[in-house]
């Protein structure tokens, strides 16, 4: 049987096609689909809010498949039925790490639910570390890669800011509307001509100090609760069911990693594969070079974080340091070691409520995450650990009832109810 050739996204398309990106770090993605628009395309990130969603995912993934793939497709098809677009003048852009993990199937898993959806002509552009696919109409070039670069770097920090004053802000919504109001000045700083490393660092301190402003009562601590695992439902509002949302209606402050701690790890294990296994001491060199020089602005942004009075996020090489006392740096499917360096260096940074994220059908998450929380448990004894399921079958309510037992046990001392002695009669 001859094989079928995939359908790919060709310079034509570029005038006029809509590239449609999933719904995972809503701040990062729209920084970066504006720096697609800058360079001709015409990219935008989906809401993810649709009931159907997973009604389509179920109807057109096939039931082995893990839960992250199930609503990534489902919000594809989901976008196509919608009306809201014209089939045959959209594109869909799906980010991939192209390691031994089941995502880097998803492409085929896409194309395939296309296909049985009655969507066989829609293209779907593959983005990975590894180079995965190619397609015509759209190429990155080193602007494009430093300036997506940057806005990894500024969506970490809009990111982290913000979960650090909405739970102390005295105006309802004041957050998140300086988070928007800042995408779009960093849009027309990051496409400027005079772009610069200087800039960008200015940048930092005043949206850092902008956040300080806001009206904030702080005169009750709110328990940390770190957020970790596999990394789709660990971000996405749609694979948590806005777990975020969720903590800071409980009183609670969440804690998540950025994204760029991911990034880190993708480049440090090409190196670390050339160490383990052999290999081109031409690419370990050129990964090294990369990995120190991202190493060295994201400690840039840490550092300006800590002082203007935030919390700083975790850092990496520590943490890459650190976790060799719990496991190997061999372990690398899925989010492997970085997932239990990101519960050690939450820990030691005081955190010591943590949320472990966990979809179905995801192997790699429930060794390095659940299968870590033992050895970790008995190091810190301290550390009030919760690993919660999502899938399809998996109720919301059910979800929310433990993270609201595991908060009970969050508090901090003050808050906590007196337990009183039963009366003697």
């Amino acid at each position: 049987m001859e094989e079928k050739k995939r359908v790919l996204f060709t310079e034509e398309m570029r005038q006029d096609y809509t590239i449609l990106v999933p719904t995972m770090l809503p701040i990062h993605f729209r920084l970066i689909c504006r720096v697609l628009n800058h360079y001709g395309y015409k990219a935008e990130v989906m809401d993810g809010k649709s009931e159907k969603i997973k009604e389509y995912g179920l109807k057109y993934v096939h039931n082995d498949a893990c839960y992250p793939a199930l609503l990534v497709i489902g919000q594809m098809i989901d976008a196509l039925e919608s009306g809201k677009y014209d089939p045959h003048k959209v594109a869909f852009l799906y980010f991939q790490t192209g390691g031994g993990c089941r995502a880097s199937n998803y492409i085929f898993l896409m194309r395939k639910a296309f296909e049985k959806a009655g969507y066989p002509y829609v293209p779907i552009i593959s983005m990975s570390f590894t180079g995965l696919e190619s397609n015509p109409g759209f190429k990155l070039t080193l602007p494009m890669i430093v300036k997506g670069i940057s806005g990894v770097l500024y969506g970490d920090l809009l990111m982290d800011l913000r979960n650090q004053c909405r739970p102390y802000e005295t105006v309802p919504g004041a957050t998140e509307a300086l988070v928007r109001e800042w995408e779009d000045k960093l849009y027309g700083d990051i496409v400027n001509k005079r772009f610069s490393y200087r800039r960008i660092k200015e940048n930092y301190r005043k949206i850092a100090r902008s956040f300080a402003a806001l009206p904030m009562d702080r005169s009750v601590k709110k328990p940390k609760v770190g957020i970790v695992g596999e990394i789709f439902v660990k971000f996405s509002p749609l694979g948590n069911n806005n777990l975020e949302e969720f903590l800071v209606s409980e009183g609670a402050q969440p804690v998540l990693p950025g994204l760029m701690e991911f990034c880190l790890y993708c480049i440090y294990n090409m190196v670390a594969d050339v160490d383990l296994y052999g290999g081109s001491k031409l690419k370990r060199r050129i990964m090294h070079f990369v990995y120190k020089f991202l190493v060295k602005k994201q400690g840039d942004m840490n550092r300006i974080i800590a002082e203007e009075g935030f919390d700083p996020p975790l850092d990496f090489e520590e943490a890459r340091k650190g976790v060799q006392e719990i496991i190997g740096i061999g372990v690398k499917m899925g989010e492997g070691w970085l997932l239990t360096a990101e519960m050690l260096s939450l820990i030691k940074d005081g955190v010591n409520n943590i949320i472990c994220t966990q979809p179905f059908g995801c192997l790699p998450n429930h060794i390095c995450g659940k299968g870590m929380m033992k050895p970790l448990k008995e190091k810190y004894p301290q550390v009030n650990l919760v690993a919660v399921d999502y899938d399809p079958g998996a109720t919301k309510i059910n979800q929310e009832n433990r993270i609201k037992l595991m908060l009970s046990n969050a508090k901090p001392p003050e808050q906590q109810e007196e337990k009183k002695e039963p009366a003697l009669v």
